[in-house]
């Protein structure tokens, strides 16, 4: 009789004998997926070369995946034809998402509520490895200049929503998925590990985590975890200027995004949501 084994799997009931060449990443495929999220990371369009140059693939096989990437409409060229962006294929991937992941619309309402409450910038995040990526956002009613942060992925060191999720690894699964060199975006954010760890142990005594400019100059945040899965992998933020995060305002703030949260984690954990 035929075991499944990591050898040994059964297709159709039938015996089928894996090889080393069916368990590994198909190459041109994982290509695929880097030129994607190359381009997804770069502000600006990138050139052959400069896709070369980053990735370090050969330029003919570079230039055949470009090409049908484009075909397909994955992939967008500028005027020249000469520096390359994502096509509206890739946005149609990303609604996708968005549309079928059950916790959003509920996110969306906590996030409606927050925001009222305190009246400033709202965001639901997930973790992504050592990266958090933004899901939904509400700007504050008086934001002069409104830009969405959906589908931006940061490092999760200098975001209080990374932090937040942070906290609920223990230190040896931080140290797992962190980078050996932690990225710097302003002068205040934390690029020692030892210090990162200490903070992330004040979140976990207090159950939210705070920064003050570590993402953002001028900008403080506030967030915590949503306790709907184990560990929690989404979060809810709430930022402000930095000039208005005094003492008082950071307890009002921290307050309301922690009973928001709660309260969101017991309506997903209700509708049978994990």
């Amino acid at each position: 009789m035929a075991v499944n084994t990591p050898e040994t799997l059964l297709v159709d009931g039938e015996p089928m004998r894996e090889t080393q060449a069916d368990i590994s990443p198909v190459k041109s495929a994982e290509r695929t997926v880097r030129i994607l999220e190359t381009l997804a990371a770069s502000p600006t369009r990138l050139t052959l070369s400069e896709l070369q140059e980053r990735m370090g693939y050969p330029r003919s096989s570079l230039h055949a995946l470009v090409r049908t990437l484009r075909e397909l409409k994955w992939v967008e060229a500028d005027e020249s034809g000469s520096a390359f962006g994502l096509g509206p294929h890739a946005l149609l991937s990303g609604t996708a998402y968005l549309d079928r992941d059950p916790a959003i619309p509920h996110a969306l309402e906590a996030l409606e509520d927050l925001r009222a409450e305190t009246g400033y910038t709202v965001h639901f995040a997930r973790r992504d490895d050592a990266h958090v990526l933004y899901l939904a956002s509400r700007e504050s009613r008086d934001a002069v200049r409104v830009v969405s942060r959906v589908g931006r992925r940061l490092p999760a060191h200098l975001t209080a929503l990374g932090q937040a999720m942070l906290a609920e690894l223990t230190t040896e699964e931080v140290d797992k998925i962190l980078p050996s060199k932690l990225e710097s975006f302003t002068p205040h954010t934390i690029t020692d590990k030892a210090k990162l760890h200490k903070e992330l142990a004040v979140i976990r005594d207090r159950g939210w985590s705070l920064e003050r400019e570590q993402g953002t100059e001028g900008v403080a945040c506030v967030a915590a975890s949503v306790h709907y899965r184990i560990p929690a992998t989404d979060a809810i933020s709430c930022s402000m200027p930095v000039a208005a995060a005094t003492e008082a305002e950071i307890a009002r703030v921290a307050k309301a995004v922690v009973d928001h949260t709660t309260a969101l984690a017991s309506t997903l954990r209700r509708n049978g949501i994990r």
